[in-house]
């Protein structure tokens, strides 16, 4: 176990793409943790989607072993955070195991919407924060002007800041040597009882539950019996360790460290992110005060294809939750689609992150409903009723009101695209609430409607703004508005998983968008399909998929045309009667892409 004075802990926050993920390369690649052989670039970001796209999404833990340059060793403990909005809990998670903060900054794009955001969150954790420039290789690189804008925006001291090339490596053994200089060592008593943060878990195949912990007091050694002190379980811990990134066995974790254990623990349900471990014959007096629990603002309901496949879908969903405290969900049922979950997500890109992760760990085909926010509904009787699911929306005459999440966005754009932004969030309902200058780009602060922004308001942004516009967002209250559940009717069937509450003044627009889009995508039958999308009663939009015709009068050849005539009647009977009683499947894909009516 290493004295408390030579352990570093501290995490790489940043905007998405400003190089968190390569910088950790590079550290882990100069201090040894991996031989260049094992070397692959985003070393940490294991997932195979985080790969594909480019991203982090679970924050990831390593101990690197550092000789510094006074020649002392040091142990430094990284943690790589994810930059996307959605995925900021897990940055909120890492930094409470964490003493201080790299702050790394593009130095061509300069301070970004989240960058501003991930700041904020490393202050409240009253973090060190030691500012680190990237990319300064490139010749777009303007370091001086960046200096100057996070000393401006952020008001951070900049005089120290690195300037380094991640990707190059330059600059880099300067940044190991900032750390340990200026981030203060953890605080720490090894000999008091047992007090050890559960920060992260998941589920290996073969070891059960592993549990990514931050010792603050005392000694965890294989043997011992611990206590969950939220969940009240014990366990005897079978195995200690540390990530190197590879996972290394050791004989203790002590106080300031940060490694896994496997404890047998069978049920996902044992383990609570911010849960405070304690040995069991001689517990600490006073628990952690963990962390603050995420609350889902988008919701959508998950259903298996197969019905069979309901009780793998729980599982699955189950071992998720374990990997992804920010996520969560409850059974639910459906007239259309039969018995699946209604699943809570931090944004839209969270639940495409889960929808396809279900697919390929866990090999399942399932249909999502259209996403959906928290509303406030006030009835006659004075109760107050939350509703994220059209389906449970009480008859209009028992409504007074109904009051709407709202939030408060962080948009940085710059000032050639301020114009088409600024449209955007008025077209979205959006109330400017201030409008500033961080050097040649501009920053406006609006207040959204969430309703607005969950669908396809991220790729509106960056479509108007040309990829250049950054956006955060905070949640903002309820305020009362105008809604409407608009039901979409196929073949004058209600299909539930695609109604929608909507603003009264979109509603139409909006019906209209997704009759359309189902026009396009449900399969032509042999009868008209009508795909109608209604408030109540009153339709408010129309599309109709056209009957294939089959040639009846193929057998004709000449003759009286009255032949002719008396077949095509008797097929439009046919059709008539098939429409009664016709079935119409609607394909997955149908689902899926009736939702995105915002990419033409």
């Amino acid at each position: 176990m290493a004295d408390l004075s030579h352990i570093r802990n501290f995490a790489i926050i940043a905007h998405i793409d400003h190089g968190k993920s390569t910088l950790a390369d590079r550290m882990i690649q100069l201090t040894g943790g991996l031989s260049e052989r094992e070397m692959r670039d985003q070393v940490l970001d294991s997932m195979d989607i985080e790969r594909e796209r480019g991203i982090t999404i679970k924050a990831q833990t390593v101990r690197l072993t550092y000789k510094a340059g006074d020649g002392e060793t040091y142990q430094l403990n990284l943690m790589d955070t994810p930059g996307h909005v959605d995925f900021s809990y897990e940055v909120s998670r890492s930094l409470a195991a964490c003493e201080g903060s790299l702050l790394v900054v593009d130095a061509t794009q300069g301070v970004e919407a989240q960058t501003l955001a991930n700041v904020y969150l490393a202050i409240d954790a009253n973090h060190e924060i030691v500012p680190v420039l990237n990319k300064i290789d490139l010749q777009a690189a303007e370091p001086e002007r960046i200096r100057e804008q996070i000393a401006d925006v952020i008001g951070l001291d900049t005089t120290d800041a690195v300037l380094i090339s991640a990707k190059t490596g330059a600059g880099v053994p300067d940044v190991l040597e900032a750390l340990i200089r200026r981030l203060p060592p953890p605080e720490g008593d090894a000999a008091a009882p047992l007090k050890a943060l559960l920060v992260d878990s998941w589920y290996d195949p073969y070891l059960g539950v592993m549990i990514l912990v931050r010792i603050h007091d005392g000694v965890l050694r294989p043997g011992m019996k611990i206590r969950m002190m939220a969940a009240g379980t014990t366990h005897q811990v079978e195995q200690v360790g540390v990530f190197t990134p590879k996972a290394n066995k050791v004989d203790a974790l002590g106080a300031g460290e940060v490694g896994y254990i496997t404890a047998a623990i069978k049920t996902v349900a044992d383990t609570h992110v911010g849960d405070t471990i304690t040995e069991d014959r001689r517990p600490t007096a006073q628990p952690l005060p963990g962390f603050k629990p995420s609350l889902p603002v988008v919701f959508s309901g998950f259903f298996p294809v197969d019905t069979g496949d309901y009780a793998d879908l729980r599982e699955s969903l189950e071992r998720l939750h374990l990997n992804d405290a920010s996520f969560h969900f409850e059974p639910e049922t459906s007239a259309a689609l039969g018995l699946g979950f209604r699943c809570g997500f931090l944004g839209l890109l969270h639940l495409e992150i889960i929808h396809e992760r279900l697919e390929r760990e866990f090999d399942l085909d399932i249909i999502t409903t259209m996403p959906s926010v928290i509303y406030r509904i006030h009835l006659r009787d004075g109760t107050v009723k939350e509703v994220h699911n059209p389906a449970d929306m009480p008859d209009a005459a028992r409504i007074t009101r109904i009051e709407e999440p709202w939030i408060k966005a962080t948009i940085l754009v710059p000032d050639d695209h301020l114009g088409a932004v600024l449209a955007l969030c008025t077209e979205r309902r959006g109330v400017q609430v201030e409008l500033t200058y961080a050097g040649r780009r501009a920053m406006a602060v609006y207040r959204l409607p969430l309703n607005e922004v969950v669908i396809d308001f991220h790729d509106r942004l960056k479509s108007v703004s040309r990829g250049y516009a950054s956006f955060d967002y905070e949640m903002d209250g309820y305020a009362e508005s105008d809604l409407a559940v608009v039901s979409i009717l196929v073949n004058a069937e209600p299909v539930d998983a695609l109604a929608f509450i909507v603003h009264a003044s979109h509603a139409e627009a909006r019906g209209r968008a997704i009759c359309e889009r189902l026009k396009g995508l449900i399969p032509r039958q042999l009868f008209k399909i009508p795909i109608q999308a209604a408030i109540g009663g009153r339709i408010i939009a129309r599309e109709t998929v056209a009957a294939m015709r089959k040639d009846v009068t193929a057998k004709c050849y000449g003759g009286d045309v009255s032949r002719k005539r008396k077949l095509l009647d008797k097929q439009k009977k046919g059709k008539k009667r098939m429409r009664l009683f016709g079935k119409v499947e609607i394909p997955q894909s149908a689902f899926l892409a009736a939702l995105r009516t915002g990419d033409d």
